[in-house]
This record gives structure tokens, C-alpha cells and sequence, in this order.
């Protein structure tokens, strides 16, 4: 049913105006076209202008996801019950996941993933690169691995051999579960291979960041000052999501008094969380707000981050979006990453949402909508720098990431 006959049907303007913000803007499934843009997009202004005032090579996209089903001895995993048609639920995001990529499961798609996201690259200025992130799997309280319980699992050694195969374009980004025996010896190998920083999703994964549990492994993040970029918030992307509570923010504030870099991944921007500096028993608060209480405490400047990627999806965007912009006294702490593949998820964005929220105009809408068939990449990357509220854009500095993960180069660049 083409968009206008299906509101024709609904009548009602009010359910009109929901559905033009909620029906995918382009269908369901990405047609995977050739990350070759044709001339109507190559040779747009509004292209050029994105990379107006930036230095590539300080652009590091920082929430890149590595992912692999271990068809070819890389040591990737994927819970059964994702490729079952008995559980239609996961199934369904693992093909939404994989088509996001533009890969098939036959065989040879973690070849395929990584070859995909190399063209892409390819596309991005000289210097850019994706950060890959590696994903360990859920362990308990008595550090038992839980396959069960897991969504999947992106080994560290894979991750560190794509980014060392590859090191004009890609970085990466240790996975490693603070209640496993072997965490600190662990992350001590990760150092060693090039780790620029350690990825945490707590609801999915099964830590408590507020947890005692977790104080050796931040006294060894806080000895190699390596950052913790830790998911907040509510989390539906990833198969076992199911403990919200640790998605609470303010869990994060054990990490932060340990001496710990935090990135606060997505700003939080999405469900509620107790608040836990009010008791146990405290009030549910959005966690956007309680992210917004740990980014305004003095004592946290320089140690807190937030990462912006996926706020722009229809889930995401909207008074948290407006608030991101709006507060330029964020914007050096704030880092831009992709998400990717999530970028390639068609219906978890609606551009015709963003114009009519006046985050962009209906001609962006309209351009972008053909580039992200092509390029989606570049599409999260040109939205982004053309998000506006109340005349205020993302400075420079959320898209140069760089400084955050590179010692050597913040050291030589930002004196």
C-alpha cells in the first residue's frame, strides 16, 4: 500500500501526521546500491560543506560495531535462537542486521561484513577511520560464562586482527566482562594490541557498573587511562536485553570515582531509571535527565563523555536531540559515532520526522533519503552536520574524536 492511500484510509489528521513521522520513509529493507554515488550526489554542496571546518584525520567514529557469524575461523558467535524461525523476534533483527550490511548468511559473511565496510570507507576522506567494537559475552556473579544468556560474541583477537590488517581506516575497541577471573590479564593483552578503549552494553552483558565486583577492573582502566564506553539507558537492539536497572547512568558514577574516562553511550536517551542518589527507593527519572546531572557536575569535566550515535533514530530523536544541540557547552565532551550498521536499518529512521521536528529542511530530507540508499555511512555523517535546532548546530569538535582515544596525538594537536 503506497504512504498515501494508507493515511487516506486512517482519516484522521492527528494519526496522519504520526504515521508520516512513523512509516519508514523508504521501505523496509536497504536495496544495497553501490557505495559509488552518482553525480547528484557526489558533486552536492551540501557534501562538500560536511567536511567544511574538520580535520579527517582527527575523525574517528567511535561506535562501530564488528560483527561475524564465525563462518570462516574468525571465532565470532551468534545465539541460535537469532537465526531460528522459532523465535521470529530475533531472527527478524538478526536479518534486519545483516541486510543493514548488505551481507547474506551463506557461508561467508564475516568476509563479506568486513569487505562492505572497507568500501564504505572508502568513500570517507583520507584519515577517517571506524573504531570496531569487539562484544564479550554475559558472565555471572561467580564469573560462569553464560552462552545462554548471550547475544553474541566478537572475539578481541578478531577485532584486533581486522584493524591491524587494515590500519588506515579502522581502529578498535576491547570487549571484556568485569567478573571474569581473567579480566585484568585480559585487558592487559588488549593494551598490548592496540585497544583504544573498552566497550561495555550492561543490560545485555549482565555487569552492574555500581557493582564492587567491578573495582579491580577499573583500577586497571584507570592505570592504562583507557576510556569505558558504556551503554545507557533502555536497550532493545541486542537479544537477552532484559536487566533495564543496569542501564541506569548513575551505576556509572562508581567508574568515574575510580579515575575512569566514561563515555556514556547515546546519551542515555532512551527509557527511565531510579534515582539512585536519592536512595534505593528514589523516584523513576528519565535517564536522559540523569545523564544530563552527571555531564553538569564540575568534578566529572574531562572524565565524562556522552556519544551521540543513534540519537537521530526515530526512538531517539526528538526533545533529547534538541537538548544535544542546544547545549554548546557540551559539545567538546560530546563524540559523534555511527552505530554502523544501524545506519543501514531503514525504518529506525524518519527523515520526514526530523523535517517536520525543524531539525532539518524538507530538501535534506529529500537528498539524504538518496544518499543513505547508497552510502550509509556518509548518510549518518551528513545528517549530523546538518542537524540544526534554534540556529545552533554540532560543533567541530563531536566529530573529532580522535583526541579522546590517541594520547600521542591529543598531546601533539591540542597544545
Amino acid at each position: 500500500m503506497k504512504r498515501r492511500a494508507f493515511l487516506g484510509v486512517l482519516g484522521l489528521s492527528a494519526l496522519s501526521t504520526a504515521c508520516v513521522r512513523w512509516w519508514p520513509d523508504d521501505g523496509l529493507w536497504h536495496p544495497c546500491l553501490t557505495p559509488m554515488l552518482p553525480p547528484n550526489l557526489t558533486q552536492h554542496p551540501w557534501l562538500r560543506a560536511a567536511w567544511e571546518e574538520v580535520d579527517p584525520a582527527a575523525c574517528w567514529d567511535m561506535h562501530a560495531h564488528l560483527l561475524g557469524v564465525g563462518d570462516q575461523g574468525s571465532g565470532a558467535w551468534v545465539n541460535p535462537a537469532m537465526r531460528s524461525a522459532w523465535h521470529p523476534m530475533q531472527s527478524a533483527q538478526f536479518r534486519f542486521y545483516l541486510n543493514a550490511a548488505c551481507v547474506e548468511d551463506n557461508g561467508a559473511a564475516d568476509v563479506a561484513y568486513v569487505t562492505r565496510l572497507r568500501a564504505l570507507c572508502e568513500g570517507m576522506p583520507a584519515g577517517v577511520k571506524m573504531m570496531l567494537l569487539a562484544f564479550d559475552y554475559r558472565y555471572d556473579e561467580s564469573g560462569l560464562r553464560r552462552e545462554d544468556l548471550s547475544a553474541f560474541h566478537i572475539p578481541n583477537a578478531y577485532a584486533a586482527s581486522v584493524a591491524a590488517a587494515f590500519p588506515a581506516r579502522f581502529e578498535w575497541i576491547a570487549s571484556l566482562h568485569p567478573y571474569r577471573a581473567d579480566c585484568v590479564e585480559a585487558l592487559e593483552w588488549a593494551v598490548q594490541h592496540g585497544a583504544r578503549a573498552v566497550k561495555w552494553l550492561p543490560p545485555a552483558m549482565g555487569m552492574d557498573p555500581a557493582s564492587p565486583l567491578c573495582d579491580r577492573f577499573y583500577a586497571a582502566l584507570a592505570h592504562y587511562d583507557l576510556p569505558l564506553l558504556s551503554h545507557a539507558g533502555d536497550e532493545y537492539a541486542v537479544y537477552g536485553a532484559s536487566v533495564r536497572e543496569l542501564g541506569n547512568p548513575l551505576r556509572l558514577r562508581r567508574a568515574l570515582e575510580h579515575g575512569v574516562r566514561v563515555i556514556v553511550a547515546h546519551c542515555a536517551s532512551m527509557g527511565e531509571g531510579l534515582d539512585l542518589d536519592r536512595g534505593p527507593d528514589g523516584p523513576r527519572v528519565e535517564n536522559f535527565a540523569l545523564f544530563t546531572r552527571l555531564m553538569d557536575e564540575p568534578r566529572y569535566h574531562g572524565r565524562l563523555f556522552g556519544d551521540i550515535s543513534a540519537i537521530t533514530q526515530i526512538n531517539r530523536a526528538g526533545p533529547y536531540l534538541r537538548t544535544l544541540l542546544q547545549r554548546d557547552d557540551w559539545h567538546d565532551r560530546l563524540l559523534n559515532g555511527s552505530d554502523y550498521p544501524l545506519p543501514g536499518v531503514l525504518p529506525l529512521f524518519s527523515l520526514r520526522g526530523l523535517a517536520l521536528d525543524g531539525f532539518i529542511g524538507e530538501a535534506e530530507a529529500a537528498w539524504l533519503s538518496q544518499l543513505r540508499l547508497h552510502h550509509p555511512l556518509l548518510f549518518d555523517w551528513v545528517l549530523k552536520r546538518r542537524l540544526a535546532a534554534d540556529g545552533r548546530r554540532f560543533a567541530p569538535a563531536v566529530f573529532e574524536t580522535r583526541r579522546v582515544f590517541d594520547a600521542r596525538w591529543r598531546d601533539s594537536h591540542m597544545r
